[in-house]
């Protein structure tokens, strides 16, 4: 049997994989079993930042390796501490981490932390546990960051959800207030939302938010899971925003490729776990958080400047299509998480980039997603445009028959 009957007999079936077979990955390109060479738009969903196989990164890696794996978090790690320092640094001043395995484990945790900070700081009525979230939005797998998600497509078989999560518009600041009471603890948001088609928030709704929780004595939680480690041009996305959240979560890049997730939580919060409410036995895994702080020490000003400079770039060309093919209906996004929303289902598109060696991706059925590492030049950007226009045409050509 090849690689796709043995996986078709002994996989469950949550995934619907492309014929693609990887062999080798390498900064910002993939090799295929045949030997095939293609430019990667899509980082694993935002997760190679630096590229596939960074020197850097593995050698951070290889010396972690050497030393030790895994001890438990009952002991003390160097390279754990270090990177919880530099997250903490990087946040919000007198702030504290905690470091999961993945996104949807951080967002679980930042549910936790606002839970446990409305049972410590209740309102007339008692505890405080509803949580605010949008609609549209997606924030984990787990059956907490699931009911937190708003999408309904997502909660099929899934009921009954866990309770009090309600949902709000995106950018749209009166359906907040309108959901606020004496039970509400906090807000849960994507700076820019990912799996639901690639949707900034706009920089007025969070400065809003950010009011309004503070007249209310909510927390402000900011899941940058997709969004972050440079991904807006910024290390946290919530800089690119000019809003400061109370509690920040972060997974995906944060490692470039290794699992590693993370939540920090700033001054009015930080305190609220104590000894036993919280733990986990591979989080914060030494050898990821020497990746991560390998990631960390690459993510300098310079570096976040010239891929910025990529995005306006990138951004440009994307515009130049917009005007050029109808069904092009927008351009959006920040920095290099970037969606080209279709007038159609964006598929066809997709598969026929593959065919020609470019990796994209689609969301929400109709929004083709751009993540392509930030390690990008120009010239990839070109021939990136050029296999998009060559797929674009196609399809227009298809619709007018």
């Amino acid at each position: 049997m090849n690689i796709k009957q043995i996986e078709d007999k002994h996989f469950m079936r949550t995934y619907k994989r492309t014929n693609l077979v990887v062999k080798k990955a390498k900064n910002q390109f993939i090799w295929d079993d045949k030997g095939r060479k293609y430019l990667d738009f899509f980082a694993g969903i935002s997760v190679c930042n630096l590229g596939h196989c960074n020197d850097k990164v593995l050698k951070a890696v290889k010396l972690q390796l050497d030393n030790f794996a895994h001890v438990s978090n009952l002991y003390y790690a160097p390279a754990q501490v270090k990177l919880g320092e530099e997250l903490v640094k990087r946040a919000f001043p007198k702030a504290r981490v905690f470091l999961a395995n993945s996104g949807a484990e951080a967002n679980e945790c930042a549910i936790k932390i606002a839970r446990k900070w409305g049972y410590l700081n209740p309102s007339k009525l008692g505890n405080r546990y509803e949580i605010i979230c949008f609609n549209n939005s997606f924030h984990g797998r787990t059956m907490a960051t699931m009911a937190a998600t708003g999408q309904k497509k997502f909660h099929n078989y899934l009921k009954p959800l866990q309770e009090k999560f309600v949902f709000a518009d995106f950018n749209d600041i009166d359906s907040i207030k309108k959901l606020i009471n004496n039970r509400t603890v906090a807000v849960m948001i994507e700076p820019v939302q990912g799996e639901g088609g690639i949707i900034p928030a706009e920089k007025r709704f969070l400065k809003d938010l950010r009011v309004l929780c503070d007249k209310n004595n909510l927390l402000l939680i900011f899941d940058e899971i997709q969004c972050g480690i440079g991904r807006t041009g910024k290390f946290y996305a919530f800089e690119s925003f000019g809003v400061k959240p109370d509690i920040v979560t972060m997974a995906k890049s944060l490692a470039n490729g290794l699992p590693l997730g993370a939540v920090v939580a700033g001054k009015k919060c930080a305190d609220a776990f104590t000894y036993g409410d919280h733990g986990s036995t591979f989080g914060g895994n030494p050898v990821s958080c020497a990746a991560a702080l390998a990631v960390s020490k690459m993510m300098t000003a310079k570096f976040l400047y010239n891929s910025s400079k990529i995005s306006d770039y990138l951004r440009k060309k994307l515009e130049v299509l917009k005007n050029k093919y109808s069904i092009i209906k927008e351009v959006r996004g920040v920095g290099l998480i970037l969606g080209i929303d279709l007038t159609i289902n964006g598929k066809d598109i997709v598969n026929y980039c593959l065919e020609k060696r470019l990796i994209i991706n689609c969301t929400h059925d109709t929004v083709l997603r751009l993540l392509p590492s930030l390690i990008i030049t120009k010239k990839d950007v070109d021939c990136a445009m050029k296999i998009l226009e060559e797929a674009l045409k196609w399809q227009e050509k298809i619709l007018k028959k």
